[in-house]
Order: C-alpha cells, then sequence, then structure tokens
C-alpha cells in the first residue's frame, strides 16, 4: 500500500522554502510532490495521513552519535539507539568508534551494519577509527574499512595528537573518500579539566579546561587541510575562538566543515553549578559569549551541521562525585525541539535549521537522504513545532537518561518516521485523522 501525505507543509532545506504540499509515495520512493487538491487517487487503495498544520521535512541525520554498541550495551545498543532515534526524527545515524573492541577494522565494521539490519530501525552508517586502537599512532586500513561500509574515519572521543599521522589521515582518508571528523583537544592543556576554565570552575572549587585546548587543535587541522587541499569536518565546535578561526578558513578557501552540538547553543557553564554531572562533558559547556558565538557561526553557515554527540552512560558512571563522573549527555531525543528553539529566536529560518540537521549532513558524509525530491528515498518525518512538553526521565527511550534537560519545557516533537515509505515509528495512530 502506497501512501498520500496530504495537506502538509512540506520544509524544503535546499530551496528553503515551507510549502502546503501534498506527498504521495510508493514502492520506497517519493512518487509526487505536488500542490494540495491536485492528486487524485487511482488504482490501489492508499493509505491517507492527513497532516494538516503540522509540518513534513527530510528525514533527519545525525552524523555524530555514539551508539556503545559493541562492548558497552548496558549504555546503549545499536537497536536501543536507532529507536530513539527515529523517536527523535532521525532516519540515520553515523556511530563513532570508540567501542569495545574500537571499530578499527572491518568485522567491527560489519557486525555494526548487521547489527542495524537486525534493528530494522534507522540507518546506520559506521565511522571507523583513524588509528589502531585509536591510539593516535599507526592509520587503520581506510580501504579495508571503507569497503566494509564505513564512512568516515574518526578517533572521537581522543584527539590524533601528531600532526605527522593526522597529514596523512587526511591524504589516505581523501583518497578513499572517506570523511575525516575531528576531535580538537590538546590533552597537555585539557588533562586533568572538568569544566570550562573561568569563574564558575573557580567557584565551584573544580579544575577547568580552557577554551585553547580546543582552538589550537582545530587551528592545526585547518592549517593540514590547507597544506594537503583534503577536507576535514571539525566535530563538537564549542568556542567563539574555533568558529573565528573557521569563518577565516572558509573565507580563505580551506576545505573545512564543522558541527556543533544542541547544549551548545541551549546551556552555558552554569548549568553545571550544583554539580549536575549531567552538564558533564567533553568540549565541556563554555561562556554565555561563547554560546552567542556558536550562534552566530550557524548563522552565517560557518557551523554546517548539528549534530547531538549522543553519548549515553548508565548511572554507574554519572552518579558519582563530579571529578569522577564520565563526560557527555544522550540528545536524539532532544535535538529537534532545541534546534526549533533557533528559529523561534530568529538565529536561522526553519528550511536552515533542518537543513543543518538533514542535508548537509548527507552532503559531508557522502550519503544519500537530507531531502525530498521526486524519485527520492521515502525517508521523512511528520512534527509538530507547537507541541510543548515538560521532559521526563521516564519519557526518553535511550537505554541511558542522562541529559540535562529533564524538567525542562520543551517545544516541538516529531509524530511519525518514515524510512524507505515504511512507518517505523507513529507517536499516536489517532493522531492523524484520514480523509
Amino acid at each position: 500500500m502506497g501512501t498520500w501525505i496530504k495537506d502538509g507543509q512540506i520544509v524544503d532545506p535546499v530551496k528553503g522554502l515551507v510549502e502546503r504540499l501534498d506527498v504521495i509515495v510508493e514502492n520506497g520512493k517519493i512518487l509526487r510532490i505536488l500542490p494540495r487538491g491536485e492528486f487524485k487517487a487511482k488504482g490501489p487503495q492508499l493509505r491517507i495521513i492527513n497532516v494538516s498544520d503540522k509540518m513534513v521535512l527530510p528525514g533527519l541525520i545525525d552524523m555524530h552519535v555514539h551508539l556503545r554498541e559493541p562492548g558497552h550495551e548496558y549504555k546503549e545498543t545499536i537497536a536501543s539507539g536507532g529507536k530513539a532515534g527515529v523517536i527523535g526524527g532521525f532516519t540515520a545515524l553515523a556511530c563513532m568508534p570508540n567501542t569495545e573492541p574500537v571499530n578499527d577494522s572491518g568485522s567491527v565494521t560489519e557486525y555494526i551494519l548487521i547489527q542495524a539490519r537486525k534493528a530494522n530501525l534507522a540507518k546506520v552508517y559506521p565511522v571507523a577509527a583513524i588509528t589502531k586502537g585509536q591510539k593516535g599512532e599507526t592509520l587503520t586500513e581506510f580501504g579495508d574499512l571503507k569497503r566494509a561500509g564505513a564512512v568516515g574515519v574518526s578517533d572521537d572521543g581522543l584527539p590524533v595528537s601528531n600532526s605527522e599521522v593526522m597529514r596523512r589521515a587526511l591524504e589516505y582518508a581523501n583518497y578513499h573518500r572517506l570523511v575525516v571528523i575531528s576531535h580538537c583537544e590538546d590533552t597537555h592543556l585539557s588533562n586533568g579539566g572538568v569544566m570550562h576554565e573561568g569563574i564558575v570552575s573557580t567557584q565551584l572549587g573544580l579544575q577547568g579546561i580552557p577554551p585553547e585546548s580546543e582552538e589550537i587543535m582545530v587551528y592545526r587541522d585547518i592549517s593540514l587541510a590547507k597544506l594537503t587541499g583534503c577536507p576535514v569536518h571539525i566535530a563538537h565546535v564549542s568556542t567563539a575562538g574555533s568558529v573565528e578561526l573557521i569563518r577565516r578558513a572558509k573565507e580563505d578557501g580551506i576545505p573545512v566543515t564543522a558541527e556543533t552540538a544542541p547544549h551548545y547553543f541551549s546551556l552555558d557553564h552554569h548549568a553545571v553549578i550544583g554539580y549536575n554531572t549531567n552538564a558533564k562533558m567533553n568540549p565541556p559547556l563554555r561562556t554565555r559569549e561563547d554560546v552567542q558565538a556558536v550562534k552566530k557561526g550557524l548563522a552565517d553557515d560557518v557551523l554546517d551541521v548539528i549534530a547531538t554527540d549522543h553519548a549515553p552512560h548508565s548511572p554507574l558512571e554519572k552518579d558519582l562525585e563530579f571529578d569522577k563522573a564520565a563526560y557527555g549527555i544522550i540528545g536524539l531525543e532532544t535535538a529537534l525541539p532545541l534546534s526549533l528553539a533557533l528559529v523561534r529566536e530568529g538565529v536561522l529560518s526553519l528550511p536552515a535549521t533542518i537543513r543543518k540537521l538533514s542535508y548537509s549532513p548527507a552532503s559531508i558524509l557522502g550519503v544519500d537522504g537530507g531531502c525530498l525530491i521526486e524519485g527520492g528515498p521515502a525517508d521523512l518525518v511528520i512534527i509538530d513545532p507547537d507541541f510543548e512538553f515538560i521532559l521526563k526521565k521516564e519519557d526518553f527511550y535511550s537505554k541511558s537518561k542522562n541529559s540535562p534537560f529533564i524538567g525542562k519545557i520543551l517545544k516541538g516533537r516529531n509524530m511519525l518516521t518514515m524510512i524507505g515509505g515504511r512507518i517505523v515509528w507513529e507517536r499516536d495512530a489517532e493522531y492523524f485523522s484520514g480523509g
């Protein structure tokens, strides 16, 4: 049975438009997109989804998640992360390699893809390690990883500190058409730090991480991209200085792209007050000035992508003294409402926001999706941008609940997720009225 998505506001992140249109889906593809009232149903019966006053978006693509499998399934699995993803509006997830064992071989990449097929939820794109064991010393076999299904390489969670190794990684990855996702951190500056270095860390008596620990490595990787002519993607940008470095690099024509995460434009280091371990992440939450710089970087297209850096941890890692607690928060189920807040604040238009959550990550990763076009895959979500709710711990489908947004009022929610023409999740079957 095909599907007639009727009378929705279609968001086109490529053309920058929001139009009231009908979408006809058959055989996993978008058959037609046409003005409402023009379609006349013929032939086989169609399921009608009446989405009046709701928005239809291309499926969101998160190019930076941690699914924890293999090795840490008690925190998250590919299945549970895929469930959290489709509920949050994501139809595809690119998972980082810091698993156990590390995804530094074709066999681990293949295992991840097998588990993703079994879960049959969000599409999963493995990102393999740059170096063996993520030790920063010896490059992995990029060609083997590519053949196994990897779309990129990263040592995320750790930097590649050796500049010569990173240079060769850029050249090797460019040859194999793999994106290099760089975790920018000078560990000599960040060593022992647990939050942003500033007035709040002083008040709390916690060792800080200066912004320069990120910015020095951003500068280095931009320099290596200039030297090699090979692209680099900067992960989880958190500081005003990093935004400015990337801005200048783009103006100079250096092949660099960059992402930030919703927590870096929604919270600042004051969220740590009370020793809230759910506000502990790496890079850390920065100052209010950094938050504004990140927003401006998004508005100016200096920052290309909004990615969650979804990092699930159980209470075993989070319900500890702040110094000992693990870094990271979950984000798949909160990214959409937090990003829609940028629209309400006037930082970004709705199509621009969705572009950073769909088309741009697809383009950087070199995968399908991120737009709604006739003949393209029917990967889409239907959202209610005005749905307001208080986020509760029990609302999460992720195995882990480590979010600093619990108890907050959020606005905007995904109601239905379709992948390849198949409805993989629906919030309420009675929510949409047919006819």
